[in-house]
């Protein structure tokens, strides 16, 4: 339940029936429609909600706003409603302010649906793939990866929650000329260990981390043979398979590690194996989007573009102004491109496996492949520019003492995600990966993320769930349980804290559709912040051990309903909610 849909949906209700009753008294022009929108405004001196259907009606009923909000407010009946009272603002706001059934209805609801609290059905079982991180698996995960890979699978949570057919996908790239790549490093390492360094050259643009010079070494291990009996292209493939064999299973052991668990892992050299590469490339043409030049088959990428931007709201003149460029899909050796294989896959994704949609989580440095992709899927009649969505995801700053820790993949200098979660908790690093929008750089502070204290975000959540659990503990001590919401009396919480806490408990499935909507699941990171600095506030200026009573129940329910609403919040982000800390 969205007790602040609820609120605005009955706000709507009762302002119709007044208006109703003062146009049947000729106070208002009969036969108009209210509209206008429902707010919570900034500030709580102007109510809970506030309406602007005065504002709405004025030119309809040809009056002031004020002299129509006047009249609705007079007819209001708030008898049995959420609201114990209205009052008229400015220039013709109705504000309306909360009473105690609401707050009483919120705790009551949050209770009865217990962990399926924020859950809703606005997706409609649409079924949506989310793939995520998709890394070459050339060499080890690194924070780049680390970043995709909680974004990528907090986002498919909150889909799931908010009524979407989620199926989690890594798109493993075993083809190509990266694996090219990485087998010629391979062979280069195992020449040199043979040979000596000095005695055979590296490639200026091969892999240079350690983790090639393992590989290289595991395989002379298995193959002392090398390099007699077969060609140089011969071992390069068998080293290929051989590194794959083994980067493969380590990608997902860290994915697991960081709480990250696959629908399928789809490699990329099946689409090659099934020739469905081929096939796309083939309907492509049918279609009229390819021609032929200097041996290579090209798309039409920039005329797919020019007719992708005149749909979106540009003129053709400006489209004709932008630098578009058209792809190669078959390179004049026979071999298909990498974007022809990203193609095929998406055609997969939608025509093959029927996906409704299709959801990416990519590095920021793809942002001139997006709208090539939707428009290639375009010219396959897939509707790529709707079905496919892009989160572009920004840069993560790494810092320890203060100075940012330089990485290089290129020279062997990565922070591996396996090194990182040996430094800090999984909790920590999905928290800290996800604090920020996909849109925003984040720096990622070692040294805070370690921190036991407020300062620590992770920590600041998890000690607010923990300090519940031993108020929990200790009052049953003395003989006080939680009590169901109905043997209570809510009622009798009225403080200014207490109101606030429960209006931010009912902001959770809000904030979980706004995530949905907008592709961002860091809103539950700072939904999560939020809801602990109330409840801080609250437990600070509200005594619970040793009230009254009945007053003493209904705080211990309302802070053992925060602590239900934090442990379903930090599990949409694959963090604990520890007891004690």
């Amino acid at each position: 339940m969205n007790y602040i849909d609820e609120a605005k949906r009955e706000i709507g209700e009762l302002l119709n029936a007044a208006y109703e009753r003062a146009a049947g008294k000729g106070a208002l022009p009969a036969g108009a429609v209210l509209g206008g929108t429902v707010e919570i405004p900034k500030d709580v001196v102007f109510g809970d909600y506030a309406s602007s259907a005065a504002m709405a009606a004025a030119r309809a009923m040809r009056m002031a706003p004020r002299k129509i909000a006047d009249a609705l407010a007079a007819e209001l009946d708030l008898r049995d409603s959420y609201f114990d009272s209205v009052s008229v603002a400015g220039a013709g706001f109705i504000n309306f302010r909360l009473g105690a059934k609401w707050y009483t209805e919120v705790i009551a609801g949050i209770e009865a649906e217990g962990a399926g609290y924020g859950s809703a059905d606005l997706g409609g079982h649409e079924r949506v793939m989310v793939e995520f991180v998709s890394a070459n698996p050339t060499g080890p995960m690194h924070m780049g990866n680390a970043r995709g890979g909680v974004l990528g699978d907090t986002l498919a949570n909150v889909l799931k929650a908010t009524g979407y057919d989620v199926w989690k996908e890594f798109y493993v790239n075993d083809a190509g000329n990266q694996v090219h790549k990485f087998a010629v490093s391979i062979y280069a390492r195992a020449m040199q260990e043979k040979l000596g360094e000095e005695n055979f050259p590296f490639p200026e643009d091969g892999y240079h981390g350690e983790d090639i010079r393992e590989l290289a070494r595991d395989f002379l291990r298995e193959r002392p043979d090398f390099p007699e009996g077969a060609s140089e292209e011969a071992w390069q493939e068998e080293m290929a398979n051989f590194g794959l064999a083994r980067n493969i299973p380590k990608m997902k052991a860290d994915l697991q590690k960081y709480g990250i668990e696959y629908d399928r892992w789809f490699l990329e050299s099946s689409l090659h194996e099934s020739g469905y590469v081929a096939e796309t490339v083939e309907l492509l043409a049918k279609n009229g989007w390819t021609y032929e030049k200097e041996g290579a088959l090209w798309l039409k990428t920039a005329e797919l573009l020019r007719r992708k931007f005149v749909a979106e709201g540009k003129t053709p003149e400006e489209a004709e102004k932008l630098d578009l460029k058209d792809d190669v899909l078959r390179r004049a050796n026979g071999f298909y491109t990498y974007f022809a294989a990203d193609i095929a896959y998406h055609r997969n994704k939608l025509e093959k496996r029927g996906f409704d949609k299709v959801i990416n989580v990519w590095g920021a440095d793809h942002h001139g492949h997006v709208a090539r992709l939707q428009a290639a899927v375009d010219g396959l009649g897939l509707e790529g520019s709707k079905r496919i969505v892009i989160v572009l995801m920004q840069l993560v700053n790494l810092l320890q003492d203060g100075q940012p820790v330089r990485m290089s993949k290129r020279t062997g200098k990565a922070i591996a995600l396996n090194d990182l979660l040996d430094e800090i908790s999984v909790d920590a690093a999905r928290y800290y990966f996800n604090n920020r929008a996909a849109t925003s750089p984040l720096d990622f502070d070692l040294d805070l993320a370690v921190r036991q204290d407020s300062e620590n975000p992770v920590y600041y959540v998890q000690y607010a769930h923990a300090r519940i659990c031993t108020l929990r503990s200790t009052l049953a001590s003395d003989g006080f349980e939680v009590k169901p919401a109905g043997a209570l009396r809510l009622e009798l919480l009225t403080d200014e804290t207490e109101t606030a806490l429960i209006k931010e408990l009912a902001a959770y499935p809000e904030e979980l559709k706004l995530a949905a909507r907008d592709y961002d699941p860091s809103r539950v990171n700072r939904y999560l912040m939020e809801l602990a600095a109330r409840f801080h506030r609250f437990y600070n200026a509200c005594r619970i051990r040793g009230a009254e009573p009945e007053l003493l129940e209904a705080r211990l329910k309302l802070a053992d309903t925060v602590r239900a609403v934090l442990e379903n919040g930090l599990a949409m982000l694959g963090v604990s909610a520890p007891e004690k800390m």
